[in-house]
């Protein structure tokens, strides 16, 4: 018993003593010992004011958290709203106004110049200018670029423009929709990037006339006024290599990084892959109407080349006149039609 008691009171001595040098033991750190009392004194003067705790919350730096990854111990992060502000306001409405410009453009070309026609008549001789792989890798990169261009719109414009067209749960289905499309297409637009340019590069190095065809912009704003050029002219060299090459790349690549989220991306590297890919395609979609308007209605006979391979040789000489002259001299490989006979024409 008195062993037991002599224990307690031992006990008892060293918890006192525990506790008296704990009181009187100073604060680990006295900023923070001070920083603790500022914060419990404005609570006395200003309750609810918790605008100190959420200063070090925004500030970016790392904080506490039981979730591991890159990032996760940032609860904020302030240049979210920098990103939104400028994506939803310079980038978007810039880029819409150029690509109104630009369709107006066109248009006001086309009521002025119309069709630009053959100066001579067509022989009904035809020369092939593009090969079937050479076509089917065109119009896979055609295709799929114009599903990642409406879609990309829907979603860039809708909100702002569809949305009070069509109502809520229209514009959600075609929003969902224009999404999963343009998620899925978007790799398979890279691939055929690679292909186009690895097809059709050796055609697209400055060759002679080039310089001829920048002094007279290709003869697009006079009267016959058509400028000799190789297999591709200049403006052509110009949508390859800016458009296809350089655009294709920035477009393509920010659109990975969109894509595959999963590779731990951080917040910031997500925001600026944004910024670049809806510039870089707002750009992208500018430049490929006028691309599209003289492959089409610009130009008589330039649609046939991509949809059958062939031209007229009267086309080919007044529009690509040393490619023309390359293949008469055999310089290159020649693929020629004659001219229908007139039991097959009747026929």
């Amino acid at each position: 018993m008195r062993s037991i008691l002599s224990a307690t009171t031992l006990l008892l001595a060293a918890l006192g003593f525990a506790t008296t040098v704990s009181a009187q033991s100073p604060a680990v750190s006295p900023a923070e010992a001070d920083l603790a009392k500022q914060q419990a004194a404005q609570q006395q003067s200003q309750p609810l004011n918790n605008q100190p705790v959420w200063r070090e919350v925004r500030s970016g730096l790392p904080q506490m958290t039981t979730q591991r990854g890159r990032e996760t111990d940032i609860l904020i992060q302030p240049q979210g709203q920098t990103w939104r502000a400028l994506r939803n306001g310079q980038v978007t409405l810039w880029g819409g106004w150029l690509l109104v410009a630009m369709v107006l453009a066109v248009a006001a070309f086309y009521w002025r110049r119309g069709t630009i026609p053959l100066s001579e008549p067509p022989t009904g001789r035809k020369v092939r200018r593009f090969s079937t792989g050479e076509r089917v890798v065109h119009w896979a990169t055609a295709v799929s670029f114009c599903v990642l261009a409406l879609t990309g719109l829907v979603v860039t414009f809708g909100k702002n423009i569809l949305l009070p067209l069509l109502g809520y749960t229209l514009f959600s289905w075609l929003a969902t929709l224009s999404k999963t499309l343009h998620n899925f297409v978007g790799p398979l637009f890279v691939v055929c990037t690679i292909l186009i340019f690895f097809m059709f590069v050796r055609d697209n190095v400055w060759q002679r006339g080039d310089d001829a065809w920048i002094r007279k912009a290709g003869g697009l704003f006079t009267q016959g006024g058509h400028v000799p050029s190789n297999r591709f002219n200049f403006g052509e060299k110009t949508w390859f290599w800016f458009g296809v090459t350089f655009l294709g790349i920035a477009v393509g690549a920010s659109g990975l990084v969109l894509d595959f989220p999963n590779f731990e991306q951080t917040r910031s590297t997500m925001q600026i892959a944004n910024i670049v890919h809806l510039a870089g395609a707002l750009l992208f979609i500018v430049l490929s109407l006028g691309h599209i308007y003289m492959g089409t209605l610009g130009v008589a006979g330039a649609y046939d080349s991509m949809r059958t391979g062939y031209v007229d040789e009267t086309w080919a000489k007044e529009h690509h006149e040393y490619w023309y002259e390359d293949m008469k001299s055999g310089k290159i490989p020649a693929d020629v039609q004659p001219a229908p006979t007139t039991s097959a024409r009747m026929a």
